[in-house]
């Protein structure tokens, strides 16, 4: 084989080959320089790193847990409640509109996410129970940590990105640039202040919600 030759097929192999994702760290502030907790970052790219499975968003001390959570389009997502009292969680969201009617433990199926978009949850019975679901077409995301950080495993390269938090207006989403990805740290900023917390703290309970979670606990199940 020539060099000519052996060079053009080395060429082909290394463009066919596939490149190897690496970890790349990201971390998120607000417009104060305070770290962003449940912050979604997507990356655009071919479908085929879009993994579809099954996702869990469980009901923990009367709060979704987690609080936001990020899937694939077509994901199925499972709403257990390890709670000692009975939720029904909601959504009214045009991405996904559904109901799961008073139960404890696990529904018997999961609810599939097959459109992009925010789907907000809430209870029917705990008011403020807030919880967020963000469907991605997307074949990478994550979502931030307390501390405002996000590991990702992307092959490097630049990608047209797009970040997500419940503060920003009307909460949609909004572009946040190219983004080379590779061995370095990046750093992205929101463009708001995030002065609120993600799920608000149950209220003190009164006699009143005491009944009613006696007589919702005790009843037959449907």
């Amino acid at each position: 084989m020539s060099v000519l030759r052996f060079s053009c097929f080395l060429m082909l192999f290394a463009l066919s080959a596939p490149l190897q994702a690496r970890p790349v760290s990201v971390q998120i502030f607000d417009s104060q320089g305070q770290p962003v907790a449940g912050a979604v970052l997507s990356l655009a790219g071919s479908p085929a790193g879009n993994a579809v499975g099954l996702a869990v968003m469980d009901q923990i001390d009367k709060q979704f847990s987690p609080a936001v959570l990020a899937v694939a389009t077509g994901t199925a997502v499972s709403f257990p409640n390890h709670d000692d009292i009975r939720h029904q969680v909601y959504s009214f969201s045009s991405a996904k509109r559904f109901e799961l009617r008073l139960y404890e433990g696990t529904p018997s199926a999961p609810v599939t996410f097959d459109q992009p978009g925010l789907v907000v949850l809430g209870c029917n019975i705990h008011d403020w129970m807030l919880g967020y679901v963000y469907v991605t077409d997307d074949p990478w995301f994550a979502v931030s940590d307390e501390q405002g950080r996000i590991q990702l495993n992307v092959p490097a390269g630049q990608y047209p990105s797009t970040l997500w938090h419940p503060a920003l207006v009307d909460m949609r989403p909004i572009s946040a640039g190219t983004l080379q990805m590779g061995a370095a740290p990046i750093e992205l900023n929101l463009p708001v202040a995030v002065t609120a917390v993600l799920q608000p703290q149950a209220p003190e309970p009164t006699p009143f919600a005491e009944a009613f979670r006696k007589a919702t606990r005790d009843a037959p199940q449907p």
